[in-house]
């Protein structure tokens, strides 16, 4: 299972929020880029940046930070937050996103992001279904859906998405642990998605049992900023892992 850290970005600043809510918005570092480098130093090789200002804005913001860690790290990038045209596509690859993540678009505009799905392949965009009780939110969680999770996952699966990210909004920066259940429903209805899990890791000992599940992935936020997970037991992990 690949250990994923998280960087949000408000203002250029490496911020998290809980639940989504940005009136919580807490300033962790104002320098995005000595955060991941901390990361890479770390034996970590991927990252998960989030635009809330491009969530808000509904269009890329922040793409000039991703130019900066993709050009002077060696961390392979998702990217997601407001992503909504093609144009924003374009700039966020081009300003070296591995993989972006498409989550509100999915919901509102499914054409436009299964024509993204048709022209860069599965391998580079993520499905971002992020849930408040499994109804997909949208708008950086400002809005509620009637789109039931998994069968949402299940439309997009059939359309060829291999990757998903699921958050949990009410479990996000709450570190009261993730949504084992859900993550378990998902997979038992989707064995073959590479879900990646996010929201609620708050102890180094749930990440064995995200992989034990099943999920590809686990992004970790707000443990590794407020020191309940360690950059040096996330390394063990990863150095584990690859043997």
């Amino acid at each position: 299972m690949r250990l994923i850290p998280a960087i949000d970005i408000i203002e250029g600043k490496c911020v998290r929020l809980s639940k989504g809510d940005y009136d919580t918005k807490k300033i962790y570092n104002e320098n995005p880029l000595e955060v991941a480098k901390s990361f890479e130093d770390h034996g970590i090789e991927y990252l998960h940046l989030v635009d809330l200002d491009g969530a808000k804005s509904s269009h890329i913001v922040n793409h000039k930070i991703l130019e900066t860690i993709a050009t002077q790290t060696n961390l392979k990038v998702d990217f997601g937050g407001g992503l909504k045209s093609d144009e924003d596509l374009r700039i966020a690859f081009e300003s070296g996103a591995n993989q972006i993540t498409g989550g509100s678009i999915a919901v509102k505009n499914r054409s436009v992001f299964t024509s993204w799905l048709q022209k860069y392949g599965s391998d580079k965009i993520i499905l971002g279904a992020d849930a408040n009780n499994e109804k997909v939110a949208t708008n950086g969680w400002l809005e509620e859906s009637e789109e039931e999770l998994v069968p949402f996952i299940q439309h997009y699966q059939k359309e060829g998405v291999s990757y998903v990210i699921c958050t949990d909004i009410a479990k996000d920066g709450m570190l009261q642990g993730p949504s084992f259940d859900l993550y378990q429903k998902i997979l038992t209805a989707s064995p073959d998605l590479k879900l990646i899990a996010s929201g609620g890791i708050s102890t180094f000992d749930e990440l064995p049992k995200l992989a034990e599940l099943g999920c590809e992935g686990t992004i970790i936020g707000k443990a590794i900023y407020e020191g309940k997970i360690d950059l040096k037991q996330i390394e063990q992990f990863v150095l584990s892992s690859k043997y």
